[in-house]
């Protein structure tokens, strides 16, 4: 083999050792710890959660982390109430829910909300005043905005979900949405619901973004993690992990980690802006 191909190969190598004992490093303080971490609330935090806890169980098989969805709204709630040891959170709590459970915040990554339709149709570009006209039931057929003559399907989150909160202040300027919208219950299924139905209309986190789904401009921005990380793509929002008091244990320590240059690769890796 000549030199001029050694060199990159070498390269990758001492790349891949740099990284490998960058998160050695960064997983040091779950040496010697032991107990169980619950974690529950917001869906778009749970692909970077998954990963870190399985590289945290991975190194100490003495950790246990429990991960469950929920919404935000739910996060903040089971971790006021002592249900968990981290709420997870699509926006900052209210002062009310600040005050009423004496919760401290912790951003670690900053995540865009995309508007999404399914692949088989050819509305690939809406305007924020015709995103607020389908999702008030103004506008009800796709042919009034470029598409084929069939009725709109709109699909939408729960009340306390962070991802609907800023999809409805930022790309609906706090305008309403129609009685008769389907309800999911997090970003996988709302995939899922977008995925599977031809005349469908809704948002989620662009960490989510895959082939499933197809991303639709929003007044000429493409929502892609560039143009977050730009602040040009304005439906944007902070992911928070939330705890009771000041975080302790292996809740600090987790949440530290996702702070570390470790953690936040994993966040860039999932389609996240980091924090750091």
């Amino acid at each position: 083999m000549n030199q001029k191909r050694l060199l990159p190969i070498c390269l990758t190598i001492l790349l891949c050792l740099f990284s490998s004992s960058a998160f050695a490093t960064a997983l040091e303080p779950f040496s010697g710890e032991q107990g169980n971490l619950r974690i529950a609330g917001g869906t778009a935090h749970i692909p970077v959660m998954k990963i870190a806890a399985a590289q945290i169980m991975t190194h100490n098989p003495a950790i246990h982390i429990a991960i469950a969805g929920g919404g935000s709204g739910v996060g903040i709630k089971q971790v006021g109430e002592g249900l968990v040891e981290i709420g997870n959170s699509g926006r900052k709590a209210t002062t009310d829910e600040i005050t009423r459970y004496g919760l401290s915040m912790h951003k670690w990554a900053i995540d865009g909300v995309g508007i999404v339709v399914n692949p088989a149709n050819q509305v690939r570009a809406l305007g924020q005043d015709q995103i607020r006209a389908i999702f008030a039931g103004e506008i009800t057929n796709w042919h009034d905005v470029g598409g084929t003559d069939h009725r709109i399907n709109l699909y939408t989150r729960d009340a306390g979900s962070g991802t609907r909160a800023v999809f409805w202040k930022k790309g609906l300027n706090k305008g309403e949405i129609a009685t008769n919208a389907n309800f999911v219950v997090s970003n996988g299924a709302m995939k899922a619901a977008i995925s599977q139905d031809p005349y469908s209309i809704g948002y989620v986190s662009i960490g989510h973004l895959n082939d499933s789904v197809a991303a639709v401009t929003f007044n000429g921005i493409q929502p892609n993690l560039a143009n977050v990380k730009s602040g040009k793509y304005p439906i944007a929002r902070g992911l928070y992990s939330i705890t009771k008091g000041e975080p302790t244990g292996l809740a600090k320590k987790l949440i530290d980690y996702l702070l570390t240059a470790a953690g936040q690769k994993i966040v860039a890796e999932k389609g996240f802006v980091p924090v750091k």
